[in-house]
């Protein structure tokens, strides 16, 4: 992004502070999102799959077979939910959120962030909707289509809003305070599922329709926050770009941090294809990074874990009251740990948390696996005394992923890619993060009944993988203005400044350029 550190222009720590101030408002105000989009995709979809499909209410009316093996005696524990249509249910999504990333990406060039945060509270607002007043399993499978196309375009809007408003010293933390109140979105489902579980037979629909209620927040919120200068500027709105930003950042003194985002720009229009672009071998590191990223944050396990907590607790013998509410607890650790990210990732830095987390969440996963391998047979109950040390190791995978892998797999691929290809970069980050979680969502209830314990090993040699990765192939970005990243950090980097020493540069800036003019 291009934002300059803010010494370069304040003169005093009260100026500085009061910039801070401004900058963390209009960003929560953008986050007033903040239960929807990403979260909207959590409090809408996760607890659709995992507290609304534990509903005997909602299965009898719409998956009646899986209702009918729920209950049946010698059910296998592990097999109980094996449906392709509920997994289709769960997934379908993403499917629709794959489609719209690409619409998206197009509509934040052209049109601006703000708008694309628009189009998401009305596709948020439909599928809801649609899903509540539900008669028919195609009706719910639209409805859900709907909320995908939500998806897509919060999740291409709202990191990118996030990084192009905030401050260098402090993007980290800021970017993961929608991370935040996603958390606080998924806790507060998981509390409304708790309760609406007793309320028959309609308790479902409530569920469902409640998600109204974020979808209302993102659109109202998102009329009331500024566009981002970055996006005015690159659409020609020179004149309400700079008011943009003295608002943002509460000074008059902007004109260096004006100037810089003004060159980018002008770099970026030289780009006409800038997903062509991203194929050039300086592009490279990025797309990989911002890619491989997302693989990673979906092959902890974490969505496994969130949409169906409430299927795996009782599947592991606890009662229905008692899974729903073991979610709550488990959502409760999620939102507490995300301050550790939103206070630690500009002290530490991006790449430690990943890989302390690496190490707690393979713990985690490790004694969980063996755990349920000892315990938990095809027929059996497990006793309640192993089932909740099963939901405490749950809690420190949850918390592990909660300051690491969850916000950080979107704060990184939204402050890596220059302006030139950044739509265009964050684009491939949302759909391979969306095609991953369909793959896994589509996937895990069959992988449960055929691996059985064995999935949480499955995970597990996931996670030393991607924590290998972090140690040795992602360079730290903490700190260091958007513009600049290049420079600092991947030209510096072991590995991926080979790629910088050819003559697929990337493109120079337009001063440089004219100097070279000059010259000649």
């Amino acid at each position: 992004m291009h934002v300059l550190k803010m010494k370069s222009y304040l003169c005093s720590y009260c100026l500085l502070e009061r910039t801070y101030v401004r900058t963390f408002f209009f960003s929560f105000f953008f986050l007033g999102r903040g239960i929807p989009s990403k979260c909207e995709r959590y409090i809408t979809c996760y607890l659709f799959s995992g507290g609304v499909t534990s509903m005997d209410d909602f299965l009898l009316k719409f998956f009646p077979v899986v209702y009918t093996k729920k209950h049946r005696a010698k059910e296998n524990n592990y097999c109980k939910y094996d449906n392709q249509l509920l997994q289709l249910f769960t997934s379908s999504l993403y499917l629709a959120a794959v489609v719209c990333c690409f619409f998206a990406s197009k509509c934040c060039k052209k049109f601006g962030r703000k708008p694309t945060m628009q189009l998401a509270a009305f596709f948020f607002f439909i599928g809801v909707i649609l899903d509540a007043a539900a008669m028919n399993l195609p009706m719910l499978i639209v409805g859900r289509l709907c909320l995908g196309a939500g998806v897509g375009f919060g999740n291409q809007a709202v990191p990118l809003f996030i990084s192009e408003i905030a401050p260098p010293k402090y993007r980290g933390g800021l970017n993961i305070c929608f991370q935040m109140l996603i958390t606080l979105g998924i806790l507060c489902a998981n509390i409304v599922n708790y309760f609406t579980s007793k309320l028959h037979p309609y308790g479902w629909r409530i569920s469902l329709g409640g998600a109204a209620v974020p979808a209302i927040i993102l659109g109202l919120g998102s009329l009331i926050i500024v566009e981002t200068p970055t996006s005015l500027i690159e659409r020609g709105k020179k004149q309400e770009g700079l008011k943009a930003l003295k608002k943002i950042r509460g000074v008059e003194d902007v004109q260096k941090e004006y100037d810089e985002i003004l060159q980018a720009t002008e770099v970026a229009k030289k780009i006409d294809h800038p997903f062509r672009n991203l194929m050039k071998r300086s592009s490279r590191p990025q797309l990989i990074c911002g890619t491989i990223l997302q693989v990673f944050q979906q092959f902890t396990g974490i969505n496994v874990i969130m949409f169906y907590a409430p299927v795996l607790f009782q599947t592991m013998g606890l009662g229905g009251d008692a899974s729903l509410l073991s979610s709550v607890v488990t959502g409760s650790i999620n939102s507490a740990s995300t301050l550790v990210a939103i206070f630690g990732v500009d002290i530490f830095g991006r790449r430690a948390l990943l890989i302390e987390a690496a190490i707690q969440m393979l713990i985690s996963q490790v004694i969980t696996g063996v755990m349920l391998e000892e315990h938990l047979k095809a027929t059996n109950s497990i006793s309640k005394v192993y089932a909740y040390i099963v939901v405490v190791l749950i809690c420190v995978f949850v918390s592990g992923f909660a300051w690491s892998w969850g916000p950080l797999g979107w704060l990184i691929p939204s402050e890596i890619f220059p302006l030139e290809t950044r739509t265009a970069g964050f684009f491939f980050a949302v759909s391979v993060n969306m095609i991953f979680t369909f793959l896994i969502a589509q996937a895990f209830l069959t992988m449960l009944c055929h691996m059985k314990s064995g999935i949480f090993f499955f995970f597990a040699a996931w996670i030393v993988i991607m924590g290998c990765w972090a140690v040795f192939f992602l360079p730290e970005t903490k700190g260091i203005p958007i513009d600049e990243m290049n420079e600092r950090a991947w030209k510096k980097h072991w590995f991926w400044k080979k790629y910088f020493n050819s003559d697929d540069e990337a493109i120079k800036p337009v001063g440089d350029k004219a100097s070279t003019e000059g010259k000649a």
